[in-house]
This record gives C-alpha cells, sequence and structure tokens, in this order.
C-alpha cells in the first residue's frame, strides 16, 4: 500500500520530464538567442506556473482539459482520451509546474555559450542545425540535466495543481504529497507520514547528487 504513491511519483515526475524536456529545450533557446516582438509576454507566460497560485494552475487545466473542457472534450470525442482524474493529468500537471525551472536553468546554459564559436563553425559550412546538434548543445549540456533535473524533483512534490486537476484516488493519482496530505486528516498515522516523507527527501537528494555527478563528468568530458 506504501509503495503505491512512491511508484506511481516516480512515474508521474519521469513522464512530465521526459515530455516536458524536448519543449523546454526550445523555449530555452529561443528566449536565450532570439529577439522579437512578443520576447517579453513568452517569458512571462512560460514563467506564470511559478507566481500563480498551484490551485489556479490546476482550476485552469481542469477547464482547459477536463471532460467538458475546451481541449478535454474534443480529445475525449474524437480519440477516448481523458486527463482529468487520471495518472496522465498528473503528469501533464507536474510537466506544466517544473516547465518553468526546466527553462530558466536551461536558457543560462545557452547564454553561457560563446556566440563566437558558433558563428565560426557556420563560416567553415556548418548548417545551424549541425552546429546546435555539435556545439550548442553539447556545451550547454550541464544546464541542460540539471534543468530537468529540478523539473524532475519539482514533479516529485507536486501537489496543488496535481490534486485540484486529477485529485487523489488510491492507486490512480495519489502521489507522494496528496498521500501525505491524506494521512495528515487520519489520526494515529504518524508512521506512515515519517515513512513517505524520508522517502520524498531521499529521492529529491539523490536526484540532485546523480545531477551533480553528471554534471562534473560532462565538464570534464
Amino acid at each position: 500500500m506504501m509503495w503505491e504513491p512512491i511508484l506511481l511519483s516516480l512515474k508521474v515526475s519521469g513522464v512530465a520530464t521526459l515530455c516536458a524536456l524536448p519543449l523546454a529545450i526550445w523555449v530555452a533557446y529561443i528566449l536565450a538567442r532570439k529577439r522579437f516582438r512578443g520576447h517579453g509576454l513568452l517569458n512571462g507566460l512560460v514563467h506564470l506556473p511559478l507566481v500563480l497560485p498551484p490551485v489556479v494552475t490546476g482550476y485552469l487545466l481542469l477547464v482547459v482539459f477536463g471532460r467538458q473542457g475546451v481541449l478535454g472534450a474534443p480529445l475525449y470525442d474524437l480519440f477516448g482520451i481523458s486527463l482529468a482524474f487520471r495518472w496522465t493529468g498528473a503528469a501533464l500537471a507536474a510537466a506544466i509546474m517544473g516547465f518553468p525551472l526546466m527553462v530558466r536553468a536551461m536558457r543560462l546554459g545557452f547564454e553561457a555559450v560563446d556566440v563566437g564559436l558558433e558563428d565560426a563553425a557556420r563560416t567553415l559550412g556548418a548548417s545551424k542545425f549541425r552546429v546546435f546538434r555539435t556545439m550548442t548543445l553539447p556545451l550547454a549540456a550541464p544546464a541542460i540535466l540539471a534543468g530537468a533535473v529540478l523539473g524532475f524533483a519539482k514533479a516529485l512534490g507536486e501537489f496543488g495543481a496535481t490534486i485540484t486537476f486529477v485529485a487523489a484516488i488510491p492507486g490512480q493519482t495519489q502521489t507522494i504529497p496528496s498521500a501525505i496530505y491524506g494521512l495528515l486528516q487520519v489520526p494515529d498515522q504518524e508512521r506512515g507520514i515519517v515513512a513517505l516523507v524520508a522517502v520524498s527527501i531521499g529521492l529529491a537528494m539523490g536526484a540532485l547528487v546523480a545531477s551533480e555527478w553528471l554534471a562534473r563528468r560532462m565538464v570534464a568530458r
């Protein structure tokens, strides 16, 4: 019983991070290197989940992706896809809440890459995509890894948006934070609460330590 929210949290966090990663890299690169009308608006929209109350984000997800939502209704009617009150909805909520942290870290990495090196490579005949793939991405890799870990850690601890959008259904949408909250409502559940809190801290610290170790190896290489 205790393992269900732990395994579900790992599943939700992993899927959320993997799905958000390509978009986060693309948006971070655009914000770091491009200047265009609407740049500030895009930057504000990306970071909006950081300043909005998580419950508001969860409510907006419910309005947009709920069974009767703007996008949720056609998704269900045409493809039979339902996100509300499903673990996939929890992954969506976690991805959105962790997305600003991912983009912020990755943007700093892209901004630190010397543009002169890229220009030199292009003058030697390399295409923009090849320069990005073989030079920009490897040089920004530690920051990309750091952003991915931050997103994963944020997804592990996400509560407000998740419980609003998908509730806390045991075995289906009940992640570690919602399981802890549920146990807090029941008397004499201190042992279970302490166990889940310890696991949560251990997973978050393990992810951060692993990220630091991998980032150092990348820099060394």
